[in-house]
């Protein structure tokens, strides 16, 4: 029974292709009568079903050996395709939180929706990327997940210029499709050139491949650039992490899972390369100082956006940051735990932020104040949700964070002190974004506040509940357990909180003490202000790209256009004048008499035949 239902597994990534399919009716306008409401029951009842059946299978694959499934769909001519899934513990957990939380996220998107006219489509487009990201988590071919990520990356354009009546949401899903493209283009070279290096792309094929591998060291790193240069892409790692922010302009509900869970599916394909990945010390080199710089550099960013879901995107990236270093430093279960921890916490966080939005109709945290009387649940969930995003005693992230401090410690303690860098800056973003939305006296857009309603209200109790468990839950699951090292675990706990604290501090009294302007000296308000300007304008890279970049490629096409224009169509135009000028010519002296054609082609033959007779004769 247990093996015949192990099988099965390979239904889940349908279930969200199934309710997108079902939905087209309704997103087609085919389907008039009630309303869209019924699209968005179907896939609702389709992630239901995704989730009870991952959560029938997990038991069955707790302890046990990962199975293999191949179902091979075009061999031909030695060229063999086949749709290869791995069935362990890790792929069904991933499976069973990402059905979670696309359920907490649809239910969420039929209250935050209600009003919009497309909710249909917003709903098939919601089960396009479910099944996707489940169909990714249980990939265990490279060449696959290329392709799902594929449709991760159309998803995100689809999802984020919904509103494309808008053009600063056209825009913005242009300018996350073309950022991805290029990571994705790399990491295509990237598995061709595998392809032809190593027997198969299956990822236990590739790590056993790696062990023997003898690539010339050149070689290597560049084959290990263009296969980190996706997740970098996806995981909206500097320099690709602009696309992130762009995203933002899409609906809430979609952020939510942008945020919690396709961020982290770069990091996890990450996580499956890294055998090949380790080839080059100076491919791990490169993920450690983008995981680096994007964490503490992004982090700092985060301080200085007033837009509320700009402040939270970029807290993802830096979070993301820590998950390659984890990875560089080949800590791989690290970088899993902490991808787990993140995508709760981080889907709680967009959910009570998306109340806001919609109860205020802003995004702008200066036009914001005084909501926790207002809206107590909403209040709760973001409270709860940025306790477990830093490291506060008792909640999840507390003790995946010292899981990691004891495991990055051994390799290079450098990274511990990177990890308490962030988390402080991360709990002082995150105490300055409460205390400028919850606290503080009431302005025009907040006065009027409700409550939220129970479709928006019941995933977020929901997450909530689930953020606080978090450390019985990882603890039930033998996920946590402590390391015999030099440092004392509770050394490192004490670190986390008191950098936890002390963000919170700060974040408290920038936000409400101001230094009086004459015990400032006017050189630091002025280098103060091009600091601010620096972080706010994310670190001026959209810019560096214009004048750059774009300004490369607008040159380099314009003078291929002069080229093509002057040169080439000159070419073509003058043959063209030749040949009708050649025409006209020859019309005046052909008199128009088939016996005369005749005879000019008999007399040319003999002269032909007679020069040749002439010649074999010498």
């Amino acid at each position: 029974m247990t093996e015949s239902l192990l099988f099965t597994s390979w239904w889940i990534p349908f279930y969200g292709l199934i309710g997108a399919v079902l939905t087209l009716p309704w997103a087609t306008v085919g389907v008039r009568s009630g309303g869209p409401r019924p699209a968005a029951y179907f896939n609702i009842l389709m992630a239901v079903l995704a989730l009870v059946h991952g959560l029938t299978l997990l038991p069955a694959v707790w302890g046990r050996l990962p199975l293999q499934l191949e179902y091979t769909w075009l061999e031909t001519q030695g060229m063999r395709l086949a749709l290869e899934l791995e069935v362990s513990p890790v792929t069904i957990g991933a499976v069973v939180v990402i059905t979670f939380l696309s359920l907490c996220a649809q239910i969420y998107a039929l209250g935050y929706m209600e009003k919009d006219w497309a909710l249909a489509r917003f709903f098939a487009l919601l089960g396009f990327f479910e099944g996707a990201i489940c169909g990714l988590a249980m990939s265990n071919n490279l060449l696959l997940s290329y392709a799902l990520l594929e449709m991760l990356t159309l998803s995100t354009y689809l999802l984020v210029g919904f509103w494309y009546a808008q053009p600063l949401v056209v825009t913005a899903a242009r300018d996350a499709f073309l950022t991805k493209r290029v990571g994705d283009l790399l990491l295509l070279m990237g598995v061709v050139v595998l392809a032809n290096l190593a027997p198969s792309l299956n990822f236990q094929d590739l790590a056993l491949w790696a062990e023997t591998a003898d690539l010339p060291p050149l070689s290597a790193t560049l084959l290990g650039l263009a296969l980190i240069a996706g997740p970098i892409g996806k995981c909206a790692q500097i320099p690709l992490h602009f696309w992130l922010d762009e995203a933002m302009e899409g609906p809430n509900p979609a952020s939510i899972m942008r945020n919690s869970l396709v961020v982290a599916c770069g990091a996890y394909v990450l996580i499956k390369m890294q055998p090949v990945l380790a080839l080059s010390p100076w491919v791990l080199g490169a993920l450690l100082v983008v995981g680096t710089v994007t964490a503490v550099g992004a982090s700092c960013v985060a301080l200085a956006q007033i837009d509320i879901k700009r402040a939270l995107s970029h807290s993802t990236s830096a979070y993301l940051g820590l998950v390659f270093v984890a990875v560089g430093l080949e800590q791989n279960e690290v970088a899993l735990l902490l991808l787990l921890t993140h995508a709760v916490a981080k889907a709680l966080l967009f959910m009570s932020v998306g109340a806001v939005i919609l109860i205020t109709s802003t995004q702008d945290v200066t036009e914001m104040g005084g909501l926790w009387s207002r809206l107590p649940a909403t209040t709760t969930a973001f409270v709860v949700g940025g306790a477990a995003s830093v490291s506060l005693l008792p909640l999840g992230t507390f003790w995946a964070s010292i899981y990691a401090s004891e495991r990055l410690w051994t390799w290079a303690p450098w990274a511990v002190g990177v990890l308490l860098l962030v988390n402080g800056l991360t709990a002082l973003n995150l105490t300055r974004v409460y205390c400028r939305v919850f606290l503080g006296p009431r302005q025009a857009k907040t006065r009027r506040a409700p409550e939220i309603a129970w479709p928006m209200s019941v995933p977020m109790l929901s997450l909530s509940i689930i953020n606080i468990l978090s450390p019985v839950i990882l603890l039930q699951l033998g996920l946590l357990t402590s390391v015999e090292g030099p440092v004392p675990t509770w050394v490192f706990g004490g670190s986390l909180m008191a950098s936890s604290l002390a963000g919170c501090l700060v974040g408290w009294w920038i936000t409400h003490e101001k230094l009086p302007t004459a015990w400032v000296h006017a050189s630091f308000i002025q280098t103060w202000r091009v600091a601010h300007d620096f972080l706010a304008y994310d670190l001026y890279i959209e810019q560096f790209y214009r004048r750059t970049i774009v300004v490369w490629v607008a040159g380099a096409s314009s003078l291929m256009s002069k080229f093509d224009r002057h040169l080439v169509d000159g070419v073509v135009n003058m043959i063209g004048v030749a040949t009708i000028a050649g025409g006209e010519g020859l019309k005046r002296s052909a008199p128009g008499q088939a016996q005369a054609y005749l005879l000019t082609i008999l007399l040319g033959v003999i002269v032909v035949c007679a020069y040749q007779l002439t010649t074999l004769l010498r």
